[in-house]
């Protein structure tokens, strides 16, 4: 749900009571609930799974929420901050990483699958165990590298027709049986013919579920391979391309990108996501009637450690309190170690922050198009790293004991401000001042971060073009490369794909088969992504000789 990302984002929150010292969300009272309960049985445009699953997040918020401060509760009722409506007591990790190169070679206990000897037992042994990892998602937002995972059992007794047709088969039982554009799978850097397959298989079908990540090493990944997938994003919207070198700087060579472009380790994860609105910490701070000076040293430090406090909570609940680490059979047959989970530190608004307070020095100032902008953009992006990184946290020690900073996409709830630290859409500038923007950010995210550029369909006649485009943005310093094409079927709403005619569907009232959509149809109404500057692919003389 969402990243985009909230799962449970359209219920909103309750009323709190105060405790001794500290504050805490209450469970809604039998009448609240028998209310929204009924609203959702009765409700014909969802389907029997998508009622099961929202009925069970319903049903955490008649629990007690953590114990947080004042100030904390606080700034989460003020929405300075934000918890994404992931319920009161989490009781499964926001997203799952599972070794499934292990799992698929020790075989699974629980699920009494011994490890596959051929392809079609290896794709069967998968296809059962994805429909029990769970995530914030209900779905598995990790499918694996499934190059790496399915390489032992692809030989060169199989044709690449064969391969096609076995994948392809594969491909339509993802979609149907986990309906949700959150679930994610990762390619490469090497090139192979399962990455091949696959292309081929996307192109064929076009299915908005499963998303892609193709990881681009500059000396490892070769231009066809690039170039196919971008053919492959012409016609499907993905995949997403990721800096293998930066990722690997961050997270070591066992990692993923996940659900939208959210980066984690193999074998762990991210506990929660909680976020910080960095609007609202601006109007806070011109309210308080503070200096620039003291963004730095008093509001961002007190806003981070709220934000802080709420992370800890959550991750102290999840592991103490519910135990998810003691219990889960992923847990019990090491396919995940509690010590390769880390939580996310989100920050959304970046763009209204620097406009904002830039205008009380100078109106005209604005994120994206001045260079004074954009450095003072540098300048909270590095303090707001600086504090996350400063601040320890319990049960985190995928992230060497701190929470990851995410450059955090933004759910279908938020009005009036920009997702993460992009330029605000339809406001983005050219090509390359949107790259250089928002480039030297990157380096501090390294549980995500993505910039989606727009292109028009001069991209489709020279896809050669788009390939240097990519790889000259790696070499600016960008970990995440995204774009859409102008006019394609596939658009992305934050970091996940939707088909315009399912958006088309419900608006009319008939409902949709993928759970994300929904997410997707308010997000595009507070966003209104498909209004992205559109950009051309051509050739222009900067500096002719």
């Amino acid at each position: 749900m969402l990243g985009g990302e909230a799962a449970g984002a359209r219920y909103r929150p309750l009323a709190l009571l105060t405790a001794g010292a500290g504050a805490y969300r209450v469970h809604m009272n039998v009448n609240e609930f028998e209310t929204r309960a009924a609203a959702l049985v009765q409700d014909g445009t969802l389907t029997y799974d998508q009622k099961v699953r929202r009925l069970a997040t319903l049903a955490t918020e008649m629990l007690p929420y953590p114990i947080l401060s004042e100030a904390c509760q606080e700034a989460l009722d003020a929405r300075v901050i934000c918890d994404m409506f992931e319920g009161h007591a989490p009781f499964t990790a926001r997203y799952i990483l599972p070794d499934y190169e292990k799992a698929i070679r020790q075989g699974l206990v629980h699920l009494e699958l011994p490890p596959p000897t051929v392809l079609d037992d290896a794709l069967a042994f998968l296809q059962v165990m994805y429909t029990h990892v769970p995530s914030v998602t209900t779905y598995p937002v990790y499918l694996g590298d499934l190059d790496k995972v399915l390489a032992p059992y692809v030989h060169d007794g199989i044709s690449d027709d064969e391969l096609d047709t076995k994948l392809r088969r594969f491909w339509i039982g993802i979609d149907r049986v986990l309906p949700d554009a959150f679930v994610h799978l990762d390619l490469g850097p090497h090139d192979s013919r399962i990455t091949r397959s696959i292309l081929r298989v996307e192109r064929s079908l076009r299915q908005a579920v499963p998303n892609i990540t193709l990881k681009v090493d500059p000396a490892i990944t070769p231009d066809d391979l690039i170039e196919d997938a971008v053919r492959t994003v012409f016609e499907t919207g993905k995949p997403h391309f990721v800096n293998h070198p930066m990722m690997v700087g961050d997270h070591g060579e066992r990692y993923a990108a996940v659900s939208c472009y959210n980066s984690l380790k193999i074998g762990g994860g991210a506990h929660t996501l909680v976020r910080m609105n960095l609007k609202e910490v601006a109007l806070r701070h011109l309210a308080a009637g503070r200096t620039t000076e003291e963004l730095f040293t008093v509001t961002l430090p007190h806003f981070v450690e709220l934000t802080a406090e709420l992370a800890e909570a959550r991750v102290r609940s999840l592991v103490e309190a519910q135990h998810f680490f003691d219990s889960h059979w992923l847990a019990l047959e090491g396919l995940i170690e509690l010590d390769r989970f880390s939580a996310m530190f989100g920050i959304f608004g970046l763009a209204e922050c620097v406009n904002l307070l830039m205008a009380e020095g100078d109106p005209s100032a604005r994120y994206g198009h001045d260079d004074d902008a954009d450095t003072f953009s540098r300048r909270i992006v590095e303090r707001v790293a600086e504090l996350v990184a400063a601040r320890p946290m319990p049960y985190c020690e995928g992230g060497a004991g701190r929470c990851y900073l995410h450059s955090q996409s933004g759910i279908d709830l938020d009005h009036d401000v920009t997702a993460g630290t992009r330029i605000p859409v339809g406001d983005e500038p050219g090509m390359l001042e949107h790259i250089t923007t928002c480039a030297p950010h990157h380096r501090f995210f390294a549980s995500g971060i993505s910039d989606i550029f727009h292109v028009d369909e001069t991209a489709v006649r020279n896809p050669a073009a788009v390939v240097d485009i990519i790889r000259g943005a790696f070499a600016s310093g960008m970990r995440d490369f995204t774009f859409n094409l102008d006019g394609n079927e596939f658009v992305r709403i934050t970091g996940y794909l939707v088909r315009k005619s399912d958006l088309a569907a419900i608006a009319a009232g008939d409902g949709a088969r993928h759970s994300s959509d929904y997410l997707a149809a308010g997000a595009e109404d507070s966003f209104h992504l498909t209004q992205r500057a559109v950009k051309r692919i051509g050739c222009l003389e900067r500096d002719p000789r």
